[in-house]
């Protein structure tokens, strides 16, 4: 028999698990908190992008890929990750076969105060494959964890945020856990990619990588300090390179690093070479609208990444424009 189950993550990061017979655990998210900031929106507020579809994935029973991984930690200064390493906008399905295989798909809101624990953000995920509640708890976590978790546009939080994740087993198809969790974190990469793109008055994509940590945790605390960086964000948006923000940014983070072995690149250019200038930063190509920071803590193998914005007076004006 199918059985049907659901996984929410929720405000403060909780989860609710709900089965076919209507069982549940933890902390019911009330509708009124999932809706009650929907009705403010301006008059004249510009669409939110253009439209994109839902993230789409398909494969078919047997071994799939692992997790995917993050950026690779170098030694010391390179040419360093790209600007390839960051989630690619819109779907890209995979292979799969009608009847034999099962798909996962989803579907997010969220254009401002994107932040974790997810801030403003709704976000629902469907699958056909047949798993239970302690299954797709654990996939859920896993996925939210270097995705939605790790989308930090503005540094704001508000209550309205949640994940949903819904099984049918309508295929039939009980796939390895651990595959499962790979495409679903897929699935939830892609839409956090897809909100750094349609976030209010974006004109830049960055992707703060960093690189060559002591542990995950303080990657991703150095890498959050640098996106939450209000004058990074505003040079960014005026096309500077400006490597001393960065530097000081994470300095600010308890992250373990010796000055004089931090590194840093901006569009793959190492402008800061153990603590000091190093290339010139008027080989730095700001034109696109992806930037790539990369930041070398020089203390470790671990890496993580942070999708943030820049700062602009569209943002601000989106934000001001009306009243509350």
């Amino acid at each position: 028999m199918a059985r049907r189950a659901t996984a929410a993550h929720g405000a403060g990061n909780e989860v609710r698990l709900r089965d076919a017979r209507g069982q549940s655990g933890g902390r019911e998210v009330a509708p009124d908190r999932l809706g009650d900031d929907l009705g403010r929106v301006p008059a004249n507020r510009p669409p939110i992008g253009p439209g994109r579809p839902a993230a789409i994935r398909q494969r078919g029973p047997g071994p799939g890929p692992g997790p995917s991984p993050g950026p690779s930690p170098g030694a010391g200064p390179g040419p360093g990750p790209g600007p390839g390493a960051s989630p690619s906008p819109g779907p890209s399905p995979g292979a799969g076969g009608e009847g034999t295989g099962y798909a996962v798909g989803g579907m997010a809101k969220g254009a401002g105060m994107l932040a974790p624990a997810l801030a403003t953000m709704l976000c629902v995920v469907t699958t056909d494959a047949d798993l239970d509640a302690g299954d797709l708890d654990a996939a859920l976590r896993t996925a939210v964890r270097v995705s939605f978790d790790r989308l930090d546009t503005d540094g704001c939080m508000s209550t309205n945020d949640t994940v949903l994740l819904m099984a049918s087993g309508a295929s039939g198809v009980r796939p390895d856990p651990g595959e499962f969790t790979a495409l679903l974190t897929e699935v939830c990469t892609d839409l956090a990619r897809q909100l750094q793109l349609d976030a209010e008055g974006a004109g830049k994509m960055i992707a703060v990588e960093v690189i060559g940590a002591a542990s995950e945790e303080d990657a991703v605390t150095a890498g959050r300090a640098v996106a939450r960086s209000s004058l990074l964000k505003c040079a960014i948006a005026g096309a500077d390179p400006n490597w001393g923000r960065v530097v000081s940014a994470v300095g600010t983070t308890s992250a373990q690093f010796e000055p004089d072995r931090l590194n840093v690149a901006i569009n793959g250019i190492w402008v800061c070479r153990n603590g000091c200038a190093g290339d010139e930063r008027s080989k730095v190509d700001m034109s696109a609208r992806d930037v790539t920071i990369t930041v070398d803590l020089s203390a470790g193998p671990n890496a993580a990444t942070i999708l943030t914005t820049d700062l602009t007076a569209e943002y601000v004006h989106e934000n001001s424009a009306y009243p509350t």
